[in-house]
């Protein structure tokens, strides 16, 4: 990826283990690439629930197993880490959050985006109802709270019918934990079990993978999957394939880890498709082929295969540097992509290079790096990424720029070549894209290269559409700037 666009968050839960706040703990640092903005596990003895949240990576909030691990220490417990796409980077939108209503105490966990969040939280708003966050996820505790769903004969099944948009939720009750998905499919959420045989949900299979837990399937779109004392069960909220799903492909193309299974099909070999593919598509003589690290080393890998040039490390990445999509502003990514890729100029110098990416957002970071390369001696450097030209924004849950701030929406390929200063550009096709795919090519979403948004939205959303002021926690002193 170029690096310089945010990515959403991530999930895990597990029932039933004596260390479950721990496995939760390997769970999230296994999805650290989702989101490093915050981190939070909530657990529950059984009757009560805590919760401790904290901004940062999960080993910094959690200090790599400390104290905060040892009190929270219970047989049920949710994790999530955050990458912000509905309310800013702050204390107060970290995740779980926990709330009491009529019906007890609930920990709520999300990845996505709703888009009709804003609608819900002005007319909650107008009856007296208060907001401590400006996440999108707290509307879904005052939904749950409304006396009128309460009343219903699944109160949670009620209130996920509320919902529009992207969402992957965990629900932690004193006594359960409810994992739901919304109707489109949008997310990937998976079911594992453990060797000891307590049942575990993740965003991602290689958070079961971390805990030595196997994969069991994934959670249906429009299903709440239920895991306590009697094991697992299941149920929908909107009857089976009445809703046509529409998978994010952008998860496969950059979001998720190599290593994980999601959609039913793996996503490093799903990216070498890309790169074979793209190889068919923009052919070019070279001497080698190098990745913008790490997400798109897999399509180098792939492009290498299909056009028979080698593959090599031209770039280096630093582990120590977290994913600079998390960073908030454009000259801090820019500062982070200095440091986190390095140049070998031993294997570019006086090379016809072809760098392979997964995506050209902004192109400025791209454009950064294509100088880097030709201080370093490449020859010639040929430019592909593994997916279609990005022109329209997401609005369920990644987030990208605006559409005026992405370079592929208002300039044409030439245009972005002479931009970022290479020999040639080639972008792979949308059709090539969703020949990679191993279900029907139908069921997955193209909103962000075709302008096609399975679920309608209005395009004026933001992710600070529910903020009103800007403020900033200094220790417990609430500030307007």
């Amino acid at each position: 990826m170029v690096f310089d666009k945010k990515e959403e968050c991530g999930l895990f839960g597990i029932y039933g283990a004596s260390d479950a706040v721990q496995q939760t703990f390997f769970g999230l640092y296994s999805l650290q690439h989702r989101g490093q903005e915050s981190a939070g596990i909530a657990s529950s003895d059984g009757e009560n629930i805590q919760c401790y949240t904290g901004m940062g990576s999960v080993g910094r909030v959690f200090r790599s197993g400390g104290s905060a691990l040892e009190q929270l220490a219970n047989p049920i417990a949710i994790g999530h880490v955050r990458y912000s796409t509905s309310g800013s980077s702050k204390p107060i939108n970290s995740q779980p959050f926990i709330t009491e209503y009529s019906q007890g105490q609930v920990a709520v966990a999300h990845n996505g985006n709703l888009i009709n969040a804003p609608l819900l939280r002005a007319e909650y708003e107008a009856y007296g109802h208060i907001f401590k966050s400006t996440s999108d996820t707290e509307i879904i505790s005052h939904l749950l709270a409304k006396p009128t769903h309460v009343s219903k004969s699944d109160p949670l099944a009620h209130v996920l019918n509320h919902l529009q948009g992207a969402y992957c939720l965990l629900f932690m009750f004193p006594d359960r934990i409810e994992a739901a998905r919304d109707p489109y499919g949008i997310r990937p959420l998976c079911i594992g079990k453990t060797a000891e045989g307590h049942y575990c949900v993740a965003s991602e299979s290689c958070a079961l993978d971390a805990i030595g837990a196997e994969f069991v399937r994934e959670v249906e779109p429009g299903e709440i999957v239920t895991l306590n004392q009697d094991g697992v069960s299941s149920r929908f909220f909107v009857k089976p394939g009445t809703v046509k799903p529409a998978h994010c492909i952008f998860e496969h193309v950059y979001f998720s880890k190599q290593n994980s299974n999601i959609f039913g099909q793996n996503v490093h070999e799903f990216r070498k498709r890309l790169g074979r593919q793209l190889a068919k598509e923009h052919p070019v003589d070279a001497d080698v082929v190098i990745a913008i690290p790490d997400s798109g080393s897999s399509s180098a890998l792939g492009y290498a295969q299909g056009s028979g040039i080698p593959f090599d490390m031209g770039m280096v990445r630093s582990h120590y540097i977290g994913r600079t999509f998390i960073s908030p502003d454009q000259k801090m990514r820019e500062l982070q992509v200095r440091l986190k890729l390095a140049i070998i100029p031993e294997i570019v110098k006086d090379k016809r290079v072809v760098v392979v990416d997964d995506s050209i957002v902004r192109g400025t970071t791209t454009r950064s790096k294509m100088l880097a390369l030709r201080q370093a001696g490449a020859k010639e450097i040929h430019m592909r990424a593994s997916c279609a030209p990005i022109r329209f924004p997401c609005f369920y849950g990644v987030d990208f720029p605006t559409k005026e701030e992405l370079i592929a929406n208002n300039k044409t390929i030439e245009q972005i070549r002479d931009f970022i200063e290479v020999e040639s550009l080639g972008y792979l096709s949308l059709d090539g894209m969703l020949g990679c795919v191993d279900r029907p090519k139908d069921n997955y979403c193209t909103a962000c290269w075709s302008g096609e948004y399975p679920i309608p939205v209005d395009v004026r959303l933001n992710k600070f559409t529910m903020e009103r002021h800007q403020m900033t926690l200094f220790d417990n002193t609430v500030t307007e700037l």
